[in-house]
């Protein structure tokens, strides 16, 4: 088949969960036989110089970008306040991104349009005029409810009612949206009941984040450093920063209190480390951005995933699975994942007091107990193996594919 993936950013290199996503099912696509070409939306917070990618890259997937400034401008959110139109989904849009669209679909003839997210979703009325392939949207998450949670958590009056209202815009276009589309490439099995609940009667399947799982565990040996506890993700991503902040203030004191000579080591892209230093919490080390993630994810121990908000699926989680490694996590962490409480992770409860003596907990007794450190490991990457292996996820997603072009 003949695909043309359409991004709301570039996804290479893949720094974060979203371009790691779109970029494994690129190169899962690829490796079945597929042609896949990639137009990108080039954004100011995603800014990648295409010609400085990688030529065998460049050359497997014809990628073409097209700048967009989205980032939110104070005058124009306000005067949005005055218009229906959902201002997260405008921000995505431009003449020129219509034009290159147009002018690709005008120069080749695909078989499938994926959609990668809601944020191109407004560019479905100029491929129905330009092609008639079939348009898949590939759903990372339910955007409107990470809104919605965003305005439930705010505590500035004014913040959760500008917030709220974005919610209900955005809730409105994407179930409205969703009718204009062919099929449904959900990420989560949830995700796919609440489009299902929505109303959405097409073609609709799961398909999860996969990962190469043999090339990570052969490519990168590397000693570990046990026991240790590690953070990694995008430090510009507000519910990461949230649950780190809580952990450190709520759990951490705890677990030092007990393992005096425990170290802690915080990375991720774009973290602001003097902020982070001037915490100054005992035994805490700010690593940053670091060049290879897996290779700093092996080197460490405990990996925690201390989320209080968002939604989707935590490519982080899986990443970390299927190196084996021991992930302590809450409830939303862990959620559109199939994983087993005390087998192959560990689920602390979340966002109180409560739950942090249980994640402090959960930490101290993987210090404390090697054996049970060791066995949620191995568990962790078997169930990488068997559930999250990209091969086979791709496979399910040709033959979905397959289906929709010839029902």
């Amino acid at each position: 088949m003949n695909i043309l993936q359409i991004c709301n950013k570039v996804p290479f290199p893949p720094k974060d969960g979203g371009c790691m996503a779109m970029n494994n099912l690129t190169q899962g696509l690829l490796n079945e036989g597929h042609k896949v070409k990639i137009l990108a939306i080039n954004t100011k917070k995603h800014f990648t110089e295409i010609e400085k990618l990688p030529a065998d890259y460049r050359s497997s997937t014809n990628i073409e970008a097209v700048f967009i400034d989205t980032t939110v401008k104070p005058v124009a959110a306000f005067f949005n306040l005055f218009s229906s139109k959902s201002y997260n989904i405008i921000r995505f849009y431009s003449k020129t991104f219509e034009r290159k669209l147009i002018e690709v679909l005008k120069s080749e003839r695909f078989d499938i349009i994926q959609l990668e997210s809601l944020y191109v979703n407004m560019y479905v009325d100029v491929i129905r005029n330009y092609s008639k392939a079939k348009i898949v949207l590939r759903a990372h998450n339910i955007e409107y409810q990470l809104w919605e949670l965003a305005a439930q958590q705010s505590a500035n009056p004014l913040k959760k009612a500008y917030l709220k209202l974005l919610a209900i815009r955005l809730k409105k276009y994407e179930l409205n949206s969703i009718n204009s589309i062919d099929a449904i490439a959900a990420i989560t099995a949830n995700d796919e009941t609440c489009f299902r609940k929505a109303g959405f009667s097409k073609a609709i399947q799961t398909f999860t984040f996969g990962i190469d799982t043999p090339n990570i565990s052969g490519d990168i040996q590397q000693q570990e450093d046990y026991p240790s506890v590690f953070h990694i993700g995008a430090m510009d991503w507000q519910p990461n920063i949230e649950g780190l902040k809580w952990f450190l203030s709520q759990v951490w004191d705890k677990v030092h209190a007990k393992h005096p000579d425990l170290k802690l080591y915080m990375a991720g892209r774009n973290m602001p480390i003097s902020e982070w230093e001037q915490l100054n919490k005992p035994n805490v080390i700010i690593v940053g951005e670091v060049e290879n993630a897996q290779k700093f994810m092996q080197s460490k121990g405990i990996m925690i995933v201390p989320l209080l908000s968002g939604g989707g699926m935590r490519v982080k989680i899986i990443e970390g699975l299927s190196l084996g490694k021991t992930i302590i996590t809450t409830k939303i962490g862990i959620q559109g994942i199939d994983c087993e409480n005390n087998k192959n992770c560990i689920i602390a409860s979340g966002a109180d007091e409560f739950g942090a003596d249980e994640f402090a907990e959960a930490v101290n007794k993987c210090v404390s107990d090697r054996e049970f450190y060791k066995r949620i490991g191995k568990n962790a990457k078997i169930l990488a193996s068997e559930q999250y292996n990209n091969t086979d996820i791709c496979r399910r997603l040709t033959k979905f594919y397959s289906f929709i072009c010839n029902p």
